[in-house]
């Protein structure tokens, strides 16, 4: 014996259709198949409480029902064998609302891709994206470059109708204008984009030569794309419009321009600071100096005090790249250094010995005689 329809749904029989469609939600997400997967207990009573939503969020099927019962012939909506059929009229309307709110509920997201009956051809143009390398300087002054793209186009024949002889799109036989389709199969439903259509919920028939109905062609076009200054590696820069053309004339879709750099010799990036090296000697770093770093601009004096160890860390302030979309820019830092001559005249040789005379390095009654004395004292 089949269970009241009511006590499925757990609602008195005065219940208003917002409480029935309540009580089906709450029902149809503890027991639906996905969150009790091999339960049969579950997919029993998941078809159950489909069986009694049909007819009772129904009014004509509901009156039926409250004046006959099941003899009124509800019935299972989804058939016994689980059949394998298209959605195209209101027999499966009220599910389909309900089971577009089930199915984002489960899977995080509506089935219903946003078209609605008697949607029109109209499709926005499918974003593209183009990725383009640039100098250091480029992403340091910033720069207007141009690039050629293939993308879709009006179709200049029919002005994006897709029709040759301008006549309107008609309303699509499979899908009745929804754009989209619904397949059942046992207690799981689902939409599809219609195959006739293609989600436009119109067809042309008699259509462009040119563009063969789809009221665009594809065409390379060159494209000036302004890369301000500060830009980094991973930057995405967005040319409004500038994407596929829409169908049957919809606006454009946009053109994001993803960045890369150019890696310089000599420099590294972090973010808008800058670092480079540089070398220099042994006299340089112990007595100080100022030093002329080559940066991407030019050069910049840098200071490097008396007595500065190898490894040392200079920050020159507001000498790095531009902050993105604001006034200030980073540091630049320089490593410093210190560079051994790999050979020296017997002069330099004797100014070195003296030095370390000096220094105490060795004895001071000693004279400078040859490599091998050098050898002898500090080997």
């Amino acid at each position: 014996m089949k269970r009241d329809y009511y006590e499925v749904l757990g609602v008195a029989k005065t219940a208003a259709t917002d409480e029935i469609k309540s009580a089906y939600r709450k029902l149809a997400l503890k027991y639906h198949p996905d969150k009790n997967p091999g339960n049969k207990e579950a997919e029993e009573k998941f078809k159950e409480i489909n069986e009694a939503y049909e007819v009772l969020s129904d009014v004509q099927k509901k009156q039926q029902y409250d004046t006959f019962g099941h003899d009124a012939g509800g019935g299972n909506p989804f058939g016994g064998q689980g059949s394998y059929t298209q959605y195209s009229s209101g027999d499966f309307s009220n599910m389909g609302d309900i089971f577009g709110d089930i199915f984002g509920d489960v899977f995080g997201g509506s089935q219903r891709g946003g078209r609605k009956s008697g949607r029109s051809s109209q499709r926005r143009g499918e974003d593209l994206r183009y990725d383009i390398e640039i100098s250091y300087l480029d992403a340091m002054k910033g720069s207007e470059i141009s690039i050629d793209i293939p993308k879709k186009e009006t179709c200049s024949t029919c002005n994006g109708t897709g029709s040759k002889d301008g006549s309107a799109p008609k309303q699509c036989s499979q899908c009745k204008g929804k754009g989209q389709v619904r397949y059942s199969q046992g207690f799981f439903s689902v939409s599809q984009e219609c195959p006739q259509c293609k989600g436009a919920g119109v067809v042309i028939s008699n259509p462009c030569s040119e563009c063969r109905g789809e009221g665009t062609v594809k065409k390379r076009k060159a494209i000036k794309v302004r890369v301000p200054a500060g830009v980094d590696e991973g930057t995405s820069l967005k040319v409004t419009g500038s994407g596929n053309a829409g169908a049957n004339g919809a606006s454009s879709g946009d053109l994001y321009v993803v960045v890369h750099m150019k890696q310089a010799i000599g420099f590294k990036r972090n973010g808008d600071d800058l670092h480079t090296e540089i070398p220099i000697s042994f006299s340089q770093a112990a007595m100080g100096m100022e030093y002329n770093v080559s940066v991407i601009e030019g050069c910049v004096k840098v200071k490097v005090p008396a007595g500065t160890q190898p490894g040392t860390i200079l920050r020159v302030r507001e000498q790095g790249f531009p902050a993105l979309g604001r006034k200030n820019r980073g540091d630049l830092y320089v490593k410093i250094n210190i560079s051994v001559p790999k050979s020296m005249s017997d002069e330099q040789k004797c100014a070195l010995f003296e030095y370390a005379k000096a220094m105490g390095e060795v004895p001071k009654d000693a004279k400078y005689q040859s490599d091998n004395f050098f050898k002898k004292i500090f080997g």
